[in-house]
């Protein structure tokens, strides 16, 4: 793994008016793709929510955060540990930052037709059209918060959470980051059904 690492001398600190600009830029980018592909800047209901609680539905994914939001939580301290794996010691700047674009580039990527039908395939997913652009911002703020979350507390405390949020949202829901990758790579007919209630 050596090999993979990168020098954490040859990475020098943001401004934190370096950083702001940059991190806006990302979500600036983020928010016009999405838009030029067709994505509605805010829910088609006319008004945006806090807080959607429904798992499945027109509304899902519209509104600023939903039980998805979560997920996006789990990406952050993912991504915190590959970070940290491939440049340990580096600025947190600029390693968020890379953690912004990394999510940036997914939220661009999952509302992509691609991804979308694949979606489309599960249970939860059937009436799935893609995510609002306040949602997916929000999808990345809420990475964001995990990253930052990682940053903070002992290791101990983002396996707690991960594993926490991951149970949480299987009872809730029937859903969550592992389950939605497993569907999304290759759909298994037994989750499917377990996710429909059966």
């Amino acid at each position: 793994m050596n090999f993979l690492r990168l020098n954490a001398r040859d990475w020098r600190p943001l401004s934190p008016q370096t950083f702001v600009l940059v991190a806006a830029a990302i979500l600036f980018i983020q928010a016009l793709t999405l838009m030029a592909m067709g994505h509605p800047l805010i829910c088609e209901c006319g008004h945006i929510d806090l807080w959607h609680g429904s798992a499945s539905g027109p509304q899902t994914s519209q509104h600023l955060t939903d039980w998805y939001s979560v997920t996006h939580v789990a990406h952050g301290l993912l991504f915190y540990l590959l970070i940290w794996l491939v440049a340990p010691g580096a600025p947190f700047t600029v390693v968020l930052l890379t953690a912004l674009g990394l999510e940036a580039n997914w939220e661009m990527i999952e509302n992509t037709p691609f991804i979308m039908d694949r979606y489309r395939q599960t249970a939860l997913a059937a009436g799935y059209f893609g995510d609002s652009v306040v949602n997916s911002i929000g999808d990345t703020l809420a990475m964001a918060v995990g990253f930052v979350w990682a940053r903070k507390v002992p290791a101990y405390g983002s396996v707690l959470l991960f594993l926490g949020s991951e149970c949480v949202l299987a009872i809730v829901i029937r859903d969550n980051l592992m389950l939605n990758i497993i569907q999304l790579i290759h759909p298994v007919k037994a989750i499917a059904v377990w996710q429909a209630g059966g």
